[in-house]
This record gives structure tokens, C-alpha cells and sequence, in this order.
């Protein structure tokens, strides 16, 4: 995964950080926690501006956050509660899991969309639950890019501030996101089979 993402940044350049960002809010499985961090890289070396690829990975995270937001308006409680009793197990998905997130997220609001943001494996799906609750789409939008424009400075400049040892980090961090990927891949199977023979 490492490697796919640092040749796709090469040869795209800034906007390639956009467009990866937006994948990695509709596709989990792309990490911002590589793709920032290298775009900072190759800041760092005079290949970007740390500026542009700021604001390009936010302008790419809000996009897919948005996205995803109109899914949780356009799906409404009803027929999302429809859709999880019928293919919930090949998501592993269940009403209890809505109830739990649509209860945290009345709790908290906006501060759950803009915290939520920064959180690994929240930041993807914390919209729905906003367009679920028809949150108005202000404070959604300004939440999401406040959140968002944190989570990409922060990624970024560890990135720009490790530049004279990225190639040492390269090194350990492909294996371990391949591993990580593979981990995530079995969960989803064990989870998706015993929701199968539940039901």
C-alpha cells in the first residue's frame, strides 16, 4: 500500500493528494496516515508546496466527507435500518451498531463531526450519522473542514519534520501497513461469516 501511494503522489503531484484524500474517505483502506505524511515529504525536498498540499488534502477530505453526508440524507433512518437488516452481515453492520452511533452523535453534534475527523476509522463514516439527523449543512461543512484541516497539518508537517529519515520509515512502515491491511481483511471475514450463521 506504501509504495502504491508514494508512486501515485510522484507522478501526480499536489493534486494526486486531493484525489487520495477523497478515495480515502470513500475507501477506508486508503490511509491519510501515509498519504499526508509523504505529500509533507516531498514538500520538504522542494517537490510541493506545504501550503497547496494543506489545503488540497482538505479540499479532498471535505469532498468525500460530503459524500457521505448526502448518503445519510438521502438514505434516511428507515430505509437504512432496511438495508443493514438485509445485507448487514456482508458489512458487519447491525441496528444496534446505528442505535450506538446515532446515540453518541445526538449526544455531541458538532463536536463528534469535527473531532471525529481526526479519529482513525471514525473519521470515513462520522457524516452519516450527521446526514442522518439532517444536521444543517453549515455547521456540518465548517466542522468537517475544521476538523479536517487539522488532521492534514498535523500529518503533513510529521512528514516535512521527518524528511532527512522518511527512507528509514519507509522501510518499516510498508510491512506493517500491509499487515495492518491483511488484519483489517480477516476481521471483515470473521465478522461477515458470524453474521452469516446467525442468521
Amino acid at each position: 500500500m506504501f509504495d502504491v501511494i508514494t508512486n501515485w503522489l510522484s507522478a501526480m503531484g499536489s493534486f494526486g493528494v486531493a484525489l487520495l484524500m477523497f478515495l480515502e474517505n470513500v475507501f477506508p483502506p486508503i490511509p491519510s496516515e501515509l498519504v499526508m505524511p509523504f505529500a509533507g515529504y516531498l514538500s520538504a525536498r522542494g517537490e510541493m508546496s506545504f501550503v497547496t498540499i494543506v489545503l488540497l488534502g482538505t479540499i479532498g477530505s471535505v469532498t468525500g466527507a460530503v459524500l457521505w453526508y448526502w448518503v445519510g440524507l438521502w438514505a434516511d433512518e428507515t430505509r437504512l435500518r432496511r438495508f443493514i437488516a438485509g445485507y448487514g452481515k456482508w458489512l458487519t453492520l447491525s441496528n444496534e451498531d446505528l442505535d450506538r452511533a446515532l446515540a453518541w452523535f445526538r449526544r455531541h453534534g458538532a463536536g463528534a463531526v469535527f473531532f471525529g475527523r481526526m479519529v482513525p476509522g471514525v473519521r470515513t463514516l462520522i457524516s452519516v450519522p450527521a446526514g442522518l439527523t439532517r444536521m444543517p449543512m453549515l455547521p456540518f461543512l465548517l466542522s468537517t473542514a475544521l476538523g479536517s484541516f487539522l488532521w492534514t497539518v498535523l500529518l503533513a508537517a510529521a512528514g516535512y519534520l521527518l524528511r532527512a529519515h522518511f527512507d528509514r520509515v519507509a522501510d518499516w512502515l510498508n510491512p506493517i501497513t500491509n499487515a495492518l491491511l491483511l488484519l483489517l481483511l480477516g476481521l471483515y471475514l470473521w465478522r461477515a461469516l458470524r453474521g452469516v450463521l446467525r442468521s
